[in-house]
């Protein structure tokens, strides 16, 4: 069962820097998939992350490092987020193109 206290709404403690969309994820994902899980990220709903991973993403929003998100489009294609840790780009990719 998720946490009650993930699901709250934070406001973005961190810079997204650029954000670039990779090819695979450009020609895969719908504009409107990719502008939400954006937005999302920065707020520190960090999607379908586990538990740890979740709490991990929070730590490293404090100290400094890489920030990793996961999402589902609505039409099911699952993609993920990333935000460098010098917060200088933050990337929309496919799990495949990592």
């Amino acid at each position: 069962m998720m946490n009650v206290e993930r699901k709250k709404v934070r406001p973005t403690s961190f810079r997204l820097g650029s954000v670039c969309v990779t090819g695979g994820a450009a020609n895969t994902l719908d504009q409107e998939d990719i502008l939400r899980a954006v937005g999302r990220h920065a707020r520190r709903d960090w999607g379908e992350v586990c538990e740890a991973d979740w709490e991990r993403n929070d730590q490293s929003v404090e100290e400094g490092f890489r920030l990793l998100s996961v999402y589902r489009s609505r039409s099911g294609v699952r993609f993920w987020v990333i935000t460098e840790a010098d917060r200088s780009v933050t990337t929309v990719l496919l799990p495949e193109e990592y």
